[in-house]
């Protein structure tokens, strides 16, 4: 048994951020959200907002939020 470590990790470039759909007022608040927390630095938060923009592509009305 060795306790070398294995090789290096590789990370790629991260994805861009998703386009909120254009007049959804929740994908909006999430982008402004997303904004916030990126001026902030929380990129935890960030990240949580950029999960829930691409998982908000379900149909939804648009303007009533």
């Amino acid at each position: 048994m060795t306790n070398a470590m294995s090789g290096p990790v590789h990370l790629g470039v991260p994805p861009e951020w998703p386009q909120p759909v254009p007049g959804c007022c929740v994908c909006a608040a999430l982008a402004r959200q997303r904004a916030e927390a990126a001026g902030a630095g929380d990129q935890s938060k960030v990240s949580d907002c950029n999960v829930e923009i691409r998982r908000h592509k379900d149909p939804h009305p648009r303007g009533q939020w």
